[in-house]
């Protein structure tokens, strides 16, 4: 039988002192050193902080798949809601380029000694759009994806990278449609036939440094906008400015002899050698039988080295800016 408290013992226990709780434990402390040491032991790292740049370039390149995966993913969903889909991809740039022949190779005649004038504006448009898009999708990669850089941890170089491999993935096709474009050209009774040689292959190895160029052009991009968006709305006008500083349409190189004697010199060489000229050039030698775009070694050299130059700077200007992106 359980025994039953009475009133008085009750009262007696109430009488009696209780003995002390025990105390709190107490946790040592810590110094800076300590912690640090604690979080390296771990692989701990402190959140909003600009890692290292070998640890950075490490962290990117474990995201390879993911890269691939977001830029096919934004590429897909970019014409989901049309009803041709993907394939503005391919006739976005036919149109362009149709509107360029037309009004400069047609109507103005201003192709100043090129014999293939279709085949000089659609290579230089269809190459000139991937840069374009590369560099209006870097200004926008930080800014259109703020929300997803505030919920996860990552490195922010993916998203600029992401963006220009989703304009690769819809440039493949458009550039089987050049080739078309420029093939077909020399069936026209204007034109000399256009011979399929080994050298179309080259437009490969092209196109390559031109992807490179554009990643770094995009991180450059991502940056400047993300620290004044105001620069957004000067891209337009830059773009147009190399568009036609670029040789896109024209032979712009063949209209420095009209340029006062002291500027021909040094503004030749810059028009001739600029990065986007080059790679306008590679890709027009690669696919023009012409004796105005001959296979130069200097110019596959000057390729590979805007490519890496303006890769490296981007990619470090870009890191630099790694602890404010998402917070500014």
């Amino acid at each position: 039988m359980t025994p039953v408290k009475t009133a008085t013992s009750g009262a007696q226990d109430a009488g009696r002192p209780r003995p002390p709780e025990p105390p709190d434990p107490v946790v040592p402390s810590t110094s800076s050193a300590e912690r640090q040491a604690i979080a390296e032991q771990f692989g701990l790292t402190k959140m909003g902080v600009r890692p290292p740049l070998w640890t950075y370039i490490k962290d990117v390149a474990r995201r390879g798949a993911f890269i691939r995966v977001l830029g096919m993913s934004s590429a897909y969903a970019r014409n989901q809601n049309t009803y041709l889909g993907q394939l503005w991809a391919v006739l976005n740039p036919i149109l362009n380029a149709a509107v360029y022949v037309l009004i400069f190779g047609m109507l103005l005649n201003v192709s100043r000694g090129v014999d293939n004038t279709i085949a000089f504006i659609v290579i230089g448009v269809f190459l000139f759009r991937f840069v374009e898009q590369s560099v209006n999708g870097g200004a926008q990669s930080i800014a259109k994806r703020s929300n997803l850089i505030r919920s996860l941890h990552f490195p922010r170089a993916v998203l600029p990278l992401s963006n220009v491999m989703s304009h690769l993935t819809t440039l493949v096709p458009a550039l089987v449609v050049m080739c078309l474009i420029v093939l077909g050209s020399g069936l026209l009774p204007a034109y000399e036939p256009v011979p399929v040689t080994w050298q179309w292959l080259l437009l490969i190895p092209a196109v390559g440094m031109l992807w490179v160029f554009n990643m770094g052009l995009a991180f450059v991009m991502a940056r400047l906008v993300a620290i004044t968006p105001d620069l957004d709305n000067v891209i337009s006008f830059i773009l147009r400015l190399a568009m036609y500083g670029s040789g896109v349409i024209f032979p712009v190189v063949r209209y420095v002899s009209e340029l006062p004697e002291w500027m021909q010199g040094w503004m030749g060489t810059i028009l001739e050698f600029q990065p986007i000229a080059v790679y306008l050039y590679l890709g027009r030698s690669s696919l023009m039988n012409e004796e105005g775009f001959p296979q130069e070694p200097f110019m596959w050299v000057l390729g590979a080295v805007w490519a890496v130059v303006f890769f490296v700077v981007g990619f470090i200007i870009f890191w630099r800016g790694e602890e404010r992106y998402g917070r500014d």
